[in-house]
Formats: C-alpha cells, structure tokens, sequence
C-alpha cells in the first residue's frame, strides 16, 4: 500500500470515528439539562393544590395551582424522576391525586418561568411528609 493509500485510509477512519462520537453524545448532552435549565444553588418552596400527575418517562411531572408566594394564582410545573426511579425510591403512580394539598421544594427555572425541578426531595401531601429512600 502507498503512502497515499495510508494516508487516507486514516482520513477516513479518523472522520468516521469523529462523526460517531457526534451521533452518540448529542443524545446524551440534549437529554441531561437539568443542569441548564434549573438553578441548583436555588431552592424554592411551592404550596399548591394538584391539578395533574403525570406519571411517563422520561419523567414524570407534577402539576399544580400555586397557593402562596410568587407563583400564586398561576399553574406550576415540577420535573420529576422516571418512574422507574420512583419506584426504587418508594413512590407510586398515585402518590399525588388531584386536589392533594403539596409543598415541594424545587430547584427554580432559571428564566424565572413557573417549572422547577425535584429530583429527589421531600414533599409534604396533605400534612404527611413523603421522602424519597
């Protein structure tokens, strides 16, 4: 084989290595941004009455009327774990009904947005203390 041969069987081989490594971290970094898009050096406190649970993955995802703070009078978003996760740690998919009164600590929106993030927190439901094992 010539030099140029090597050559660029190396290009090749150098080019299809960088276009795999692009294909298989794109997905990675697009799918955990919890970090970008919640302030983790923030906890908030949010009080509210539940409108939905959303129990599918990739996560979960809790709805609510705000009651105090503010949020009050508007519908906040709270990201949660898969539900397999949830499950690991002792949550069911009823863990929340419609109507429960929840406080929830949450890592805020950082564009000031009514979401926030729960990863793994303690949540009171109705004056019962819920905590993740």
């Amino acid at each position: 084989m010539g030099s140029y041969s090597r050559i660029r069987a190396s290009a090749v081989a150098s080019f299809t290595i960088l276009i795999l490594l692009m294909v298989f971290s794109v997905p990675m970094v697009a799918h955990h941004g919890t970090g970008t898009s919640y302030d983790q050096n923030q906890t908030m406190q949010v009080k509210g009455k539940v409108t939905e649970f959303a129990w599918k993955n990739p996560h979960s995802a809790l709805f609510m009327d705000v009651t105090d703070g503010p949020f009050k009078g508007k519908n906040y978003a709270v990201e949660l774990n898969s539900p397999g996760v949830m499950i690991r740690q002792g949550w069911t998919k009823k863990q929340f009904q419609v109507g429960d009164e929840v406080v929830i600590n949450v890592h805020p929106s950082k564009t000031g947005a009514a979401v926030g993030e729960c990863l793994s927190c303690t949540v009171v439901v109705n004056g019962k203390e819920t905590k993740p094992r």
